[in-house]
């Protein structure tokens, strides 16, 4: 299903030792940052798994004669990937593939963002202070959940409509707000973008009507009112339904691939992360989608 000839190239900033002792191929790298991913595997989990199973070898590429990268090997890799910023080019040459398959519809785009629970404590051995941040993990920041103090980070998404496939994701501190994202998730060829209330914004509405796109972006009614307008009230209920799909992507991004908690420090290892997991997601559903063809 996948060319994995133009990942390959797009991995060739990697480091990829000619000399002495030989690295492994960042293709094969990445292919087991992949199995991770679908297995919520640790570094130590994944080398044991390589080491053990031969599907896992098969689909990585490693031969049954070579040793297995360690998980030190694994987290330099990794840490390579997120400094080289390569996540963004990687799942951007995926969607790009996809959409030549004819997957991505592009009938609408659903905004959203979820907030994930940093790594660290704001505080060690003392109760987490709102405004305190972590020496530990400097990129994550405090919101308010409700009435409740939230400290770690947001992830944002912008999902095909239809398909269920996401078309970009990224990942801020938890105190940046969903309107300031969007635009950057708005791809310009989808015919619709929807989202709630948190994504009002008259400027954005008139980018939208200059470029052909109709705006399903809910709007937000008079604070205590008895009497809110009709409809658009009824306009709120209809887009509720339509862009609610999204809310299912979150949740198997939680349950499924343990992506309530950030797992590493830094945004730019959490962007990363944030994006091999929505590369697994696709391939994953890609596969769903081809098959009920």
């Amino acid at each position: 299903m996948v060319q994995w000839e133009p990942l390959e190239r797009a991995l060739a900033g990697v480091y990829n030792a000619s000399a002495g002792r030989p690295s492994y191929p960042p293709l094969v790298m990445f292919k087991c940052l992949l199995l991770q991913q679908w297995y919520t595997l640790s570094d130590p989990q994944l080398e044991e798994a390589l080491a053990d199973r031969l599907s896992f070898r098969r689909f990585a590429g490693l031969p049954l004669d070579q040793e297995v990268p360690d998980y030190s090997t694994i987290s330099r890799f990794r840490a390579q990937l997120a400094q080289l910023k390569l996540g963004e080019r990687l799942f951007a040459e995926l969607n790009r593939q996809l959409a030549g398959h004819g997957l991505l519809i592009k009938q609408g785009t659903m905004l959203d963002a979820t907030l994930i629970e940093a790594s660290v404590k704001p505080v060690r051995g003392a109760q987490s202070t709102p405004g305190q941040r972590s020496p530990h993990d400097t990129d994550a920041d405090w919101t308010k959940r409700g009435h409740q103090a939230f400290f770690g980070y947001k992830a944002h998404i912008a999902m095909d409509q239809g398909s269920e496939l996401i078309r970009a994701a990224i990942m801020t501190s938890a105190r940046v707000g969903d309107s300031v994202i969007a635009d950057r998730l708005i791809g310009g060829d989808e015919q619709a973008v929807y989202a709630d209330k948190g994504y009002e914004s008259i400027a954005r509405s008139a980018r939208l009507a200059a470029r052909g796109i109709t705006d399903g972006i809910m709007r937000k009614l008079m604070p205590h009112s008895r009497d809110p307008h009709p409809v658009m009230a009824a306009r709120n209920r209809q887009l509720a339904r339509i862009r609610g799909a999204v809310e299912r992507k979150f949740a198997v991004m939680k349950q499924h691939y343990h992506g309530r908690r950030a797992r590493y420090r830094g945004l730019l290892k959490n962007q990363l992360h944030l994006l091999l997991m929505c590369f697994a997601m696709n391939l994953k559903r890609a596969h769903v989608l081809r098959a009920a063809r």
